[in-house]
């Protein structure tokens, strides 16, 4: 008898159909498993037998042949210990195998029949929506971060026999509930704007990269507070809509990256890799592509410190990502694309001393800042629409400089900015990645504004990237005004955030 169970395995990001067949013959005793796997599917051979045989369950005797198709579709991972006992279950008359027809099953076993959790559940329960399954079931440690949807029926099991039992109809349990959290969700941070002195300029130009997802350049000699400020930023970007949440979830499921966490990822991610950290943990890759913290960081934010300190084909990277908000990976064997709509954040000291214009320290010298700076290159800087000074306060100024605003108050006004955005593009899309029609359509300049952007042009020779970007900034700074119109006040104010990159 030949028996089917539909599960799915990881490609990238994505879940991708696998189908578990089973066929039982007289004959020798033995076990063949065959269909491409990984050494971790090729081990759930032991691992089969040992759940069956321990939870009470008869594994047949005879030639036990388990095909994973497709056959030219490399099969990771050990999430089908599952789905391949329970078509060796259904092949030997013990589980019905109408009951498999609408049903997908994921799941690594123990040696004693137990259900550990897996990467990749959601992914799964993405591919079940859009394949019209109406059932899933994984080990109940993923049962809520798979239940994405009220037409979805997601069964989280603890054990084999649960599964068997389930499937036999002697065990009547209630699929796990789909609650969409989004609009009740709130997120506790333990850090706040309020508690930044001074640094007015560098706390309104987060604000504005916040409303229009603009990347930011901070730079400052050491302490004044560059990462203090950068950490800040999530507080107060809007908060994950149910589908954004789904976004950022399966990369951090598929990527085994939720560290413990059940459900939904609600949180703005926040990465921070270290410098010395190699071109396949950043950017993504590896000998199978798995995605890099520009990825980890879709939708949120990648703060990079001392920026010019990373390898340079780190830095060039960013440019495809910062463009187009995706990445590509690319391998002899397949092409991935992985999302990396981000926020980025960069800082940086004005020389390698960090304290180039500070008397009270000697600076290394020209020569020396001109090689510092020039790690980072000029299309790479082009991307960056907000450069900004970070000063270092003065003695007077730590002692009786005011507490910057409350991160509360400031998430307020950019949730105003981007619902405006929402409005204006019809969908969920901010400043930062207008099209160059919709900059045509959406600023609109006066005489006395044309007249200003050609001057600031001529003295600063902004290239035709920068313009645009600049108008971008600009459109922005309106809407956090409330202002249907881009006007020289809202220009002037962005053109100072270009005078680092100019």
């Amino acid at each position: 008898m030949i028996s089917l169970v539909q599960t799915a395995t990881l490609d990238g990001i994505d879940a991708v159909p696998v189908e578990a067949e089973v066929d039982i013959r007289a004959g020798v005793v033995r076990f063949a498993l065959v269909g491409l796997a990984d050494q971790a599917v090729k081990e759930a051979e032991e691992r089969v037998k040992a759940a069956i045989t321990n939870s009470g369950l008869t594994f047949p005797n005879g030639y036990v042949v388990c095909n994973l198709a497709p056959s030219d579709l490399r099969k990771e991972g050990n999430h089908i210990d599952l789905p391949i006992a329970i078509a060796i279950l259904a092949a030997s008359g013990q589980v019905p195998t109408k009951e498999l027809d609408e049903t997908l099953i994921m799941g690594e076993l123990g040696l004693d029949g137990r259900l550990r959790p897996i990467d990749g559940s959601l992914n799964a329960a993405l591919l079940c929506r859009k394949s019209g399954i109406r059932r899933l079931i994984v080990p109940e440690e993923n049962a809520a971060e798979a239940s994405i949807a009220p037409d979805l029926e997601v069964y989280g099991a603890s054990h084999l026999l649960q599964v068997v039992e389930l499937l036999n109809g002697s065990l009547a349990i209630e699929p796990h509930p789909f609650i969409d959290l989004s609009q009740s969700q709130v997120i506790q941070y333990e850090v706040d704007f309020r508690d930044v002195k001074g640094q007015r300029q560098g706390i309104r130009a987060l604000e504005i990269a916040a409303a229009g997802g603009h990347n930011v350049l901070l730079t400052g000699p050491p302490g004044s507070g560059k990462t203090m400020l950068a950490r800040r930023l999530p507080t107060i970007l809007p908060r994950l809509a149910l589908d954004e949440a789904i976004e950022v979830t399966r990369i951090y499921s598929a990527g085994g990256h939720k560290q413990g966490r059940v459900g939904l990822v609600w949180e703005r991610p926040f990465r921070s890799p270290h410098h010395t950290a190699s071109y396949a943990a950043i950017v993504g890759g590896g000998r199978v592509p798995r995605p890099g913290d520009v990825s980890l960081s879709h939708l949120g934010v990648l703060f990079m410190d001392e920026l010019p300190e990373f390898d340079r084909s780190v830095l060039e990277a960013l440019r495809q990502p910062l463009e187009d908000n995706v990445v590509s990976i690319s391998r002899v064997q397949a092409r991935m694309d992985f999302p990396a709509n981000f926020i980025l954040i960069g800082a940086m000291n004005p020389c390698p001393c960090g304290f180039k214009g500070y008397p009270e320290a000697k600076c290394v010298g020209q020569a020396a800042c001109d090689r510092y700076g020039g790690r980072i290159s000029g299309p790479l800087l082009d991307r960056i629409d907000i450069h900004v000074d970070i000063p270092r306060l003065k003695p007077d100024e730590l002692v009786e400089a005011p507490l910057g605003p409350e991160s509360s108050v400031l998430r307020e006004r950019v949730e105003v900015a981007r619902q405006i955005q929402r409005e204006r593009f019809g969908e969920s899309k901010t400043n930062s990645t207008m099209s160059p029609r919709q900059v045509r359509d959406s600023v609109h300049l006066d005489g006395e504004s044309q007249e200003f952007l050609r001057l600031v042009s001529a003295r600063l020779g902004l290239s035709g990237r920068v313009y645009d970007r600049l108008l971008k900034v600009a459109r922005t700074i309106a809407d956090l005004a409330g202002s249907p119109t881009v006007t020289k006040t809202h220009l002037a104010e962005a053109v100072q955030y270009r005078q680092l990159g100019k």
